[in-house]
């Protein structure tokens, strides 16, 4: 049954049982966590028809299952969810994606095609998961992982536009 009728009264549980307000920074935290990994899946569902669908689709599904494992070290559940290979993981796929891009001259607005938006709307909500993840004194692993995985979607949303021969916007003091 999908409803228990235990959040009514605006209280919900962790996964340690700990029952805490809805508006905790803790729940905060991991349900934008959540909102992030829909926006992934909407970027999943954009890139399909993408030059870059078959790397890009692959790294982003490991994405949504880490984002997943993520929620559950933000509600408390006991193990290790998020680990240093993890961070290795993203770190190796910024540094694939930048050795291709050209090198970056300026700051780049968050425009471009519908892939390259969504990229950057990842990356947005991205900082803001990491700023309830702050907090809610999420454990240091986690914060390092959201941290990285921001930087993974900047660098995306400029392999995305070079490899589909789009132009980046760069920002002009204007």
């Amino acid at each position: 049954m999908i409803y228990t009728k235990t959040g009514d009264k605006g209280e919900t549980s962790l996964a340690n049982g700990q029952r805490v307000p809805k508006t905790d920074t803790r729940i905060e935290a991991y349900g934008t966590v959540d909102e992030l990994n829909s926006w992934v899946g909407a970027l999943r569902s954009a890139i399909a028809n993408s030059e870059s669908r078959k790397t890009s689709d692959a790294q982003l599904a490991r994405v949504q299952n880490k984002l997943f494992n993520l929620g559950a070290a933000l509600s408390m559940a006991p193990g290790e969810w998020i680990t240093g290979r993890d961070i290795e993981q993203l770190e190796e796929w910024i540094d694939a994606m930048q050795s291709v891009v050209p090198k970056q001259r300026a700051f780049i607005l968050p425009c471009g095609d519908e892939v390259v938006s969504r990229t950057h709307i990842c990356r947005t909500v991205c900082r803001r998961a990491e700023r309830r993840m702050i907090e809610a004194n999420a454990p240091e692993m986690t914060l390092r992982y959201i941290n990285r995985l921001s930087d993974y979607f900047f660098v995306l949303s400029r392999f995305v536009c070079y490899q589909n021969d789009g132009m980046e916007s760069e920002w002009k003091n204007e």
